[in-house]
């Protein structure tokens, strides 16, 4: 993780997604209206302020781009702020937030980056919009996206990802009965008894509190894979063939490779949203030893 890039002051700005808000930080250049602007949204029980977050903007600044670090509902310390759960659903409150920056500050053209859970949602959302999306929307970028949730939340709960899990596992109940002791009348954090696994929470606790018959009702429907034919502008995804827990099913990977607007790179080593570079390799191209942000950034501010 990259928690030490260094970011200039960032604006808190509270957009309205639906019966709830979100905060987002925003880095502007001088001339915001003219410059690319990223909006990046990070991972499961991530914040705007992970490692990965704080590396992209640091990039994208560089690189002459505004940057927009989204947290998602109830992430960065906002539980207070909405009556609902976060999930992979929930691309339209990206397009909130893409609409509340068009509106606002009057971009003339973002892209969209996300990270695992949020490359599942930036890659649902480019698929939603398809050529009825916003004409400032000019790409988008996923680093290990969980686009087929279902293969990826049982590949989780495999014995090798015993730790992973676990940690996954902690940090969703600590928010859960954070989330039903702001609003008791909402959330009963009975729900957790007996749930081990991150299937079993989206089953009893996820699925039940934002409308899904069950854990596989929710993954069948949220997921970016039913709609990635779809996309039709320019489109990067990295993924790491020892990812320990992201899967892309075949036919999932039929639809990456027959779309002309994607780019798949996919490397023998990454693990999880790691791809960390050679140190000879970094010094080499002037870069940190964070690749897959280079390579995001480096991809985006073509458009």
């Amino acid at each position: 993780m990259n928690g030490r890039a260094a970011l200039p002051p960032a604006e808190e700005r509270f957009v309205e997604v639906g019966g709830a808000q979100v905060l987002c930080h925003c880095h502007w250049l001088p001339a915001r209206r003219d410059a690319m602007t990223i909006i990046i949204v990070h991972g499961l029980e991530g914040s705007s302020d992970s490692g990965y977050m704080r590396g992209i903007g640091a990039k994208g600044l560089r690189a002459g781009m505004n940057v927009v670090r989204m947290n998602q509902r109830n992430c960065g310390g906002t539980e207070h702020l909405s009556p609902t759960l976060y999930n992979s659903s929930l691309s339209q409150d990206i397009a909130a937030v893409a609409t509340h920056l068009i509106e606002r500050d009057h971009i003339s053209r973002f892209a969209l980056a996300g990270f695992s859970m949020g490359g599942n949602l930036v890659l649902k959302l480019a698929g939603e919009w398809g050529d009825a999306g916003p004409a400032q929307f000019r790409a988008a970028a996923a680093v290990c996206p969980a686009m087929d949730l279902a293969a990826s939340a049982d590949a989780l709960h495999e014995r090798q990802n015993f730790l992973y899990e676990q940690y996954f596992m902690w940090k969703l109940r600590k928010r859960f009965r954070e989330k039903a002791r702001l609003f008791p009348d909402v959330f009963d954090p009975s729900r957790l008894q007996g749930v081990h696994s991150l299937r079993e929470f989206d089953d009893r606790i996820t699925a039940h509190y934002c409308g899904f018959a069950g854990a596989s009702d929710y993954y069948a429907r949220a997921a970016a894979s039913n709609v990635v034919e779809r996309i039709t502008r320019p489109t990067l995804i990295l993924q790491a063939i020892n990812d320990p827990f992201i899967r892309i099913t075949p036919g999932t990977r039929a639809k990456i490779l027959a779309n002309p607007h994607i780019t798949f790179v996919e490397t023998e080593d990454g693990g999880h949203c790691s791809f960390i570079a050679a140190p000879n390799g970094a010094k080499a191209n002037g870069d940190d030893t964070f690749w897959a942000e280079t390579q995001l950034v480096n991809f985006l501010r073509q458009f």
